[in-house]
């Protein structure tokens, strides 16, 4: 089994992506994910690694084991690490991808228009600094 952390590829100045990793980190089994902003110097490499564009990026990219998993099968994988209810989202990967993907396409296109963007990249709590990569 592989040790290296996941990591979420996230968009640092989405407030809905900023939420969900607020919300991860309440909820996560271990505490093993580390999030990298797509506007942090890392993120920019993993985005260019992975095709996604860095000025408008639309996919979500977890990875885990070496495994690059992006849309749905992303937020699935991520919800495996997550407790209580949340992790109730793994049991999405029984739909087919083609229906999860449309639903995630259709947040994912519209996020900043209905949840807002920031200026920059908010700044984490130190207790959790050195797993968020901005």
């Amino acid at each position: 089994m592989n040790n290296v952390a996941p990591i979420w590829l996230f968009d640092g100045v989405c407030v809905l992506c900023n939420a969900a990793v607020q919300f991860t980190l309440k909820h996560e089994k271990q505490p093993t994910i580390r999030f990298v902003s797509i506007q942090s110097d890392e993120g920019r490499r993993l985005a260019d690694e992975h095709g996604l564009d860095q000025a408008d990026p639309e996919s979500f990219l977890f990875i885990e084991n070496g495994e690059a998993l992006f849309k749905s099968d992303g937020v699935v994988a991520l919800a495996g690490h997550l407790d209580g209810p949340a992790g109730l989202i793994a049991w999405c990967r029984f739909l087919p991808k083609a229906v999860r993907d449309f639903a995630y396409d259709r947040i994912a296109r519209n996020r900043y228009r209905l949840f807002g963007r920031k200026p920059h990249c908010p700044i984490p709590d130190a207790s959790i600094r050195h797993r968020i990569v901005m």
